[in-house]
Parts: C-alpha cells; sequence; structure tokens
C-alpha cells in the first residue's frame, strides 16, 4: 500500500494520497490550504488516478483545495452533513474572520458532486476499504476513516483532529465539545488495537499504543470519568 502525506498551508494540515501501489487509483484525505499544488506533485510523482476526495471535517485548513482539486480529476467528496456547510461558509464555522488575504487565496463552494457520510459507513474506493467513524468534538460532523490491517500492513487510522499525538483537537469553536470529544476518544480510539498506525490531521504520525501510554486525554479517558488535564489541544 501506498500512503504518501504532505503538510500545507498556513495551519500546516495533513493531506494524504491513499493507493493500493504506485500507478494506481487513488483516495485524497483533506486537500486543505494551498494543497492543490502538493496534490498534484505527488499524483505525478506515483503515477496516481484520483477517484474521490474524502474529508474528515469541514474546517477550512482541511477542506480549502477541495474545489479545484475535485474539478481537476472530475471525482466526488465525501464529508458528513454536519460539517457540509462549512465548505461554503468558512467564516460560520470559525466563529471569526480568518482574514481578508488569506480569503482571498482561498475558493470557496462546494465540488460539483457532494456525498455526505454516515457512521459505520464503510466506503470501497480505489481498490481500498475504509470504515467511517462519527467522532464530534472537534466539529459536530467530524469523522475518522480506518483502514484494516493487511498482509504485513497494520491497521491505518485517519484520526483528523480528533488524536494527535500526544494531544487532541480543540474544542472550543462553534460545534466543539469537550464531553463529545472525550465520549468519540473512549468509542472510537480506545477500541483498536496498539499496533494501529494513526495519521492525524496535524503534526508525525503515532500509534494507538503509544497514545494509550503517553497521551494524557487518552489516558483519562481509559481512566473513567474525572477532568481532563494535560497538552495544549491543536488544530485549528
Amino acid at each position: 500500500m501506498l500512503i504518501a502525506g504532505f503538510p500545507a498551508g498556513a495551519w500546516g494540515t495533513n493531506c494524504y494520497l491513499v493507493a493500493p501501489a504506485a500507478g494506481e487509483e487513488c483516495v485524497i484525505i483533506d486537500p486543505g490550504h494551498q494543497a492543490a499544488e502538493g496534490v498534484e506533485e505527488t499524483i505525478r510523482k506515483h503515477r496516481l488516478k484520483p477517484v474521490a476526495v474524502v474529508l474528515t471535517h469541514g474546517h477550512i485548513d482541511h477542506v480549502a483545495s477541495v474545489v479545484p482539486v475535485c474539478g481537476a480529476h472530475d471525482v466526488p467528496a465525501w464529508i458528513h452533513p454536519e460539517d457540509r456547510y462549512m465548505m461554503s461558509d468558512p467564516e460560520k464555522a470559525l466563529g471569526r474572520s480568518i482574514g481578508m488575504p488569506l480569503m482571498g487565496e482561498l475558493t470557496v463552494g462546494e465540488p460539483d458532486d457532494v456525498r455526505e457520510l454516515a457512521d459505520g459507513a464503510r466506503l470501497s474506493l480505489a481498490g481500498l476499504d475504509f470504515s467511517v467513524s462519527h467522532a464530534p468534538g472537534h466539529t459536530k460532523g467530524s469523522v475518522a476513516f480506518r483502514m484494516p490491517e493487511a498482509a504485513d500492513v497494520p491497521s491505518v487510522f485517519f484520526s483528523g483532529d480528533l488524536l494527535f499525538a500526544g494531544s487532541i483537537g480543540r474544542t472550543d469553536l462553534p460545534g466543539g465539545d469537550m464531553d463529545d470529544m472525550l465520549a468519540s476518544l473512549a468509542r472510537v480510539c480506545l477500541p483498536l488495537d496498539d499496533s494501529t498506525v494513526v495519521l492525524s490531521g496535524h503534526g508525525p504520525q503515532t500509534t494507538i499504543g503509544r497514545e494509550r501510554a503517553t497521551n494524557p486525554y487518552l489516558r483519562e479517558v481509559a481512566a473513567g470519568p474525572g477532568s481532563t488535564q494535560g497538552a495544549p489541544r491543536r488544530g485549528m
């Protein structure tokens, strides 16, 4: 399996291209701010053919390049219905202006083909299987994608801004909720095998085992009810 990722734009948001191998169809995950050029470079480098864009949530740092990327390759975008409005109204999603100079660089709106994700759905795209887990907390429509273990490849978990190496996504923007975040961590992350590779929306890759042992938020939910203290939360 091929997973090619790179941080993009003002917020360093990780965009991933996933394919069975070089020279085959691929899925693009979270083409955010200024990601279009990196997407095209990765496609050329690995001779890939995109078949879909899938989105972990609707914040502008994860969706800003959806329209040009989908348009260039005539592919659909998948997003949870509770975050769909953010593609057309990013400032409402943040509760504040993100700045006129930055807005001038963005193509705000929906691509021609938008499809909605649901909790428990299974997507078969580019010869790959993704299971969808609704994981509210960072936004109401946040989701995570998991690919099952195969051959010598461990399970891979695209966590978006749910879980980071050493931290979690922020919950202070519109639609964010700490109780929902903790419930999502407990329901979606804790049951995963320790060997599961976590590819998050920001920062380096990690594993569920490492986070179970060291992440203060995951340790908190594993221990049961109580106050959450620890590393600063991240994500836009």
